[in-house]
């Protein structure tokens, strides 16, 4: 398969952090533009960098309410106000400085990405950065501030794309996008997630959600027990997720791949090991060729194991888009440094689970 692969960087995406305490670290993105540099897949010749601008509020108004956009910034400017109502507080997404600017910067990322694809430059875009699918349009939502894939989506609607397949492989659901396509028939959400309702978040994603009114069989949920296997998952992904997909013959594939469905993940009972990410990523890119000549916009997500496991997946992702190989042991200098930050226990290697 052949096609130019874009590499969003933004640096100034790590400003997007909850705290020390928090699971959403901001080193896992770096940590994940970090490996790919040692392997020097953005030094390819058919890599191409792309540097995003941060996401006005006229475009991040495609989706969120603008009185949720307006407390956002008021809120990590340290105003005081009704913050709880809008999903801020302790917990899951506590208030942080320049809030809005960190969301804005992440939505902005995922647009690039959509907006190279579609103007040519790039066949497939990623945003390490972004994946944010909890965000509501009008609530921040599980560590969340802006939700970037549904920005973009909502984006390539207003500039002529007509149908757009968003699948998610996050342990959790994707109830974002799947909330605020709920009634678009031109967006099938695909969502392949941990369920157990009664304790497992965000506790939406039941196979009988499927749509609106105008929209019926738009939304596709594969729900999966806890402690669901990697055999499973791939069989799951092949023969319900991609299919759904491929039927739909989108014109851009969206993705947010989210890792926190390894055995290893704090905050999840599934059971992939390095190998799912690996198979997952040929099924995506084969998907994209196939099913939308080419045109994949793809985002990262969830992932709690931030150093042993996110920049590793993020990176094999990204060199299947790359359509190059790399080695299998990690490179020295970044086994390093990741275990400078981590305080040690990182892999040696890509293929260890």
């Amino acid at each position: 398969m052949s096609g130019r692969a874009g590499l969003v960087v933004a640096e100034q995406a790590r400003i997007y952090d909850h705290g020390p305490q928090h699971p959403l670290r901001p080193e896992r993105v770096l940590l994940t533009w970090s490996l790919i540099h040692a392997y020097r897949l953005d030094l390819a010749p058919n890599v191409t960098r792309l540097d995003p601008e941060p996401a006005d509020d006229d475009v991040l108004a495609l989706v969120h309410d603008r009185a949720f956009i307006e407390a956002t910034r008021a809120a990590g400017h340290g105003e005081d106000g009704p913050w709880l109502s809008f999903g801020y507080g302790p917990g899951d997404n506590p208030i942080f400085h320049l809030m809005h600017e960190a969301g804005a910067i992440v939505a902005g990322g995922t647009l690039e990405a959509a907006r190279a694809v579609v103007a040519g430059e790039v066949a497939h875009g990623f945003n390490a950065a972004g994946g944010l699918h909890h965000a509501m349009a009008a609530r921040a939502s599980g560590f969340c501030v802006y939700d970037d894939p549904a920005v973009a989506i909502a984006w390539l609607l207003q500039h002529g794309v007509e149908r757009i397949a968003y699948l998610d492989l996050d342990v959790h659901h994707g109830d974002g996008p799947q909330a605020i396509f709920w009634d678009e028939p031109r967006v099938l959400t695909v969502s392949i997630h941990q369920y157990a309702p009664w304790y497992f978040f965000p506790g939406t994603g039941d196979a009988t959600e499927r749509g609106g009114a105008n929209a019926e069989g738009s939304a596709i949920n594969v729900p999966l027990r806890p402690e669901t296997g990697e055999e499973a998952w791939l069989d799951a992904l092949r023969e319900a997720v991609l299919p759904a997909a491929r039927s739909f013959r989108p014109d851009v594939l969206v993705t947010q791949l989210g890792c926190d469905t390894h055995r290893s993940d704090p905050l999840a009972q599934l059971h992939l090991t390095m190998r799912a990410y690996r198979e997952a990523a040929v099924e995506l890119h084969t998907l994209a060729h196939e099913a939308a000549s080419g045109r994949w916009v793809a985002t990262g997500g969830g992932g709690y194991q931030w150093a042993r496991v996110v920049p590793r997946a993020w990176t094999l992702y990204f060199s299947e888009m790359a359509d190059t190989e790399v080695d299998d042991a990690l490179p020295r200098a970044w086994v390093e440094e990741a275990e400078g930050l981590a305080g040690g226990n990182v892999p040696a290697t890509m293929s260890e689970p």
